[in-house]
C-alpha cells in the first residue's frame, strides 16, 4: 500500500475547500454547478486514493460524497427562499452531521433541545451490542468456524448497529445538546409493513432526504411520479456503487441492480398490490419485506466487496 499521509491531507483540504466554496453555490442556488464540483470532487478523491486499502478508499469516496450531496440538497432545499444557515452552521451540517435537511442546524448554538439524553442511551447501547457482535464473529474465527455466510451475516448486522443504530444516534443526541434539532436517521424500520415504508419512511433517512430533494421532486413535477421513483431508486443504487464497486474495484452495477429490483416491488406495492391482503398481515407482510430485502442482497454486498472489506474485519481474508 502507497503512504497514507499525503491522500488524507489532500482529502481534507478537498473537502474544506469542497464545503466552504458549496456555502456560495447554496446561496446562489447554483444547482447543476454543484452537480459538477460534487462529481469532480468525487473523482479527485477516487485518484487520490487509488492505491490505498479498499475500506479507505471507500471512507473517503462516502465522506466526499456525502459533502458534495449536501450542497446539491441544501441548494435545492432554499431555492427561491432565503438561506438561513450562518456559514458557521452550514459548515458544521455539512462536515458532521449524516442527515440532508439543513432546518435542523438553524438552531445550532441555541438553547439545548429535548430528549438528547435517551437518543445518546439509545446510540450507546447499540453500539456496545454492534461492538459485541464483531467480537463474537473473531472468536468464531479464532475456533475454526469460518463459514463465510455465516461469519458476513453476523458482521453486517454488527456494523449495522455499531454506525446506523450506534454513532449516527450518538451524534443526534449530541447535536440536540447544542441546539440543533437533529433526529434518528433510521426510524424503527423493523415496524416496516411493506418495502416501500421501509425505503420511504424508515430506512436511512438521509439517504431518502437526498434523494427526494435532489432527484425525486424535481424529476416528478417534469416526468410524473413513477419515472421518478425509478430513477431515485437508480440513483440510489449509484451512490452505493461509490461506496461499495469502486473502492474494492469489481461488482460494478450489482449494487445498482438491487436497488432496481427493489424500486420495482415498490410500485408493484403501489399498483397491483395496494390492495392486497397479506401486506395488511403483521407476518406475512414481515415476510413479504424480509424476502425482497434479504433475497437479493448480494448484489448489493457482492462478493468482491465481502471478500476485501467485511471479512477481514473477523480476520478472515485472502
Amino acid at each position: 500500500m502507497a503512504p497514507l499521509l499525503l491522500p488524507l491531507v489532500y482529502f481534507a483540504l478537498l473537502n474544506t475547500i469542497l464545503v466552504s466554496v458549496g456555502y456560495l453555490f447554496i446561496k446562489r442556488y447554483w444547482i447543476a454547478l454543484s452537480w459538477i464540483i460534487t462529481i469532480a470532487a468525487i473523482t479527485a478523491i477516487h485518484f487520490i486514493f487509488l492505491n490505498q486499502h479498499p475500506a479507505i478508499r471507500m471512507l473517503a469516496i462516502i465522506a466526499t460524497t456525502f459533502s458534495g450531496m449536501k450542497i446539491i440538497a441544501v441548494a435545492e432545499t432554499y431555492k427561491g427562499k432565503k438561506v438561513k444557515l450562518s456559514f458557521k452552521q452550514w459548515f458544521v451540517f455539512a462536515l458532521a452531521w449524516a442527515g440532508m435537511r439543513p432546518q435542523a442546524f438553524e438552531t445550532l448554538n441555541g438553547k439545548p433541545m429535548p430528549g438528547a439524553a435517551p437518543i445518546i442511551r439509545f446510540g450507546v447501547t447499540r453500539f456496545i451490542l454492534g461492538a459485541l457482535l464483531i467480537l463474537f464473529a473473531r472468536l468464531l474465527v479464532a475456533n475454526g468456524i469460518d463459514n463465510r455466510i455465516l461469519i458476513t451475516g453476523i458482521l453486517l448486522v454488527a456494523l449495522s448497529f455499531v454506525l446506523h443504530f450506534g454513532l449516527l444516534s450518538i451524534s443526534a443526541g449530541m447535536w440536540r445538546l447544542s441546539g440543533a434539532d437533529t433526529y434518528f436517521l433510521f426510524r424503527s424500520p423493523a415496524k416496516s409493513n411493506s418495502l416501500g415504508e421501509f425505503w420511504g419512511k424508515r430506512w436511512n433517512l438521509a439517504f431518502i432526504e437526498m434523494s427526494a430533494v435532489a432527484v425525486f421532486r424535481p424529476l416528478k413535477k417534469r416526468f410524473g411520479e413513477v419515472a421518478a421513483l425509478v430513477v431515485s431508486f437508480i440513483f440510489s443504487g449509484l451512490l452505493h456503487e461509490l461506496a461499495i464497486s469502486l473502492p474494492v474495484k469489481q461488482g460494478y452495477g450489482l449494487p445498482t441492480l438491487y436497488f432496481i429490483t427493489q424500486g420495482l416491488v415498490v410500485l408493484a406495492e403501489r399498483s397491483v398490490l395496494k390492495d392486497a391482503a397479506f401486506l395488511r398481515n403483521p407476518i406475512a407482510s414481515k415476510l413479504w419485506l424480509f424476502f425482497w430485502l434479504a433475497l437479493p442482497m448480494p448484489l448489493l454486498f457482492h462478493p468482491a466487496f465481502v471478500e476485501q472489506i467485511i471479512l477481514p474485519i473477523a480476520g478472515i481474508n485472502k
